[in-house]
């Protein structure tokens, strides 16, 4: 997979792409990672790729011209020809769709993903209408530009290519992973350190020593029945999804007795 980033800053991602899975994919040839520098199909003498924009405001917007020389260098397909089932140019934008870890899903079935990185108080917006397929944000909060953007999106969708996490079903016990009927578990075998979320928070971990500070695990983990440490596991990531990110519960994957377990806990609160 290719991922190809334009940026008015290409050094920011040098330290990125030095360390942790990232070097190791780029390592393996599972991934490819290109910086473009916009301001090197900027052509007057200062390197200009900002200007004010119509209308008056406060702030620089992104000129169309030498975002475009960039985008054309790349030789992606034209917008009206383009597959999406193999490129995507996107622009990351703090008015774009949400970034969830469906979308990286999605993204790391592709060939290629074209990442424009924002700056100032946008980018023109012919340049979104006749080169991007879509607007991306990381959440609902403004940043000074697309990098930090771009980098999370790099890795959360790298991670996902097989053969990048050695294997397959890493990465959908976690957080937001997989629905467990995806990778399922054998109730015979003890527990998965982790379990196919089906959209939930993960629970909370626990590792040596038993008791650290005054503060033990929790019994049921070191009592070696393995049925009661899965519920255990599945309540705590209901109550840790329920109480941070109540809003993911809407479209979790949900037994009944989820379902009920989530009802004592709303009593409780009331």
């Amino acid at each position: 997979m290719q991922f190809d980033i334009i940026t008015i800053f290409p050094d920011f991602f040098s330290s990125i792409l030095a360390h942790g899975v990232l070097k190791r994919a780029l390592a393996s040839k599972l991934l490819t990672v290109h910086t473009h520098n916009l301001r090197d199909f900027a052509h007057d003498r200062h390197r200009t790729v900002d200007d004010r924009p119509f209308g008056g405001g406060e702030g620089m917007v992104l000129k169309p011209e030498p975002l475009a020389e960039a985008i054309e260098s790349l030789n992606v397909a034209p917008k009206t020809d383009r597959n999406l089932q193999s490129e995507t140019i996107i622009l990351l934008s703090a008015q774009g769709a949400r970034f969830t870890q469906s979308t990286a899903r999605e993204l790391a079935t592709l060939d290629r993903v074209a990442l424009i990185c924002g700056r100032y108080e946008g980018v023109d917006e012919r340049v979104n209408e006749l080169f991007c397929d879509r607007e991306l944000s990381i959440g609902d909060y403004v940043l000074s530009g697309g990098e930090l953007a771009a980098a999370i999106v790099l890795d959360a969708t790298m991670r996902l290519i097989p053969g990048v996490l050695g294997n397959e079903a890493s990465s959908a016990y976690e957080s937001f992973g997989q629905p467990d009927h995806i990778f399922p578990e054998s109730e015979d075998g003890p527990p998965r350190s982790t379990h196919g979320s089906g959209g939930l928070l993960d629970y909370p971990h626990y590792t040596r020593p038993a008791e650290f500070r005054g503060l033990a695990i929790p019994e049921v983990l070191s009592g070696g029945n393995h049925d009661q440490i899965r519920r255990w596991r599945r309540e705590r990531a209901l109550e840790k999804t329920w109480r941070n990110r109540p809003d993911l519960l809407e479209n979790a994957d949900l037994t009944r007795e989820d379902r009920a377990f989530l009802t004592a806990l709303n009593q409780q609160k009331s």
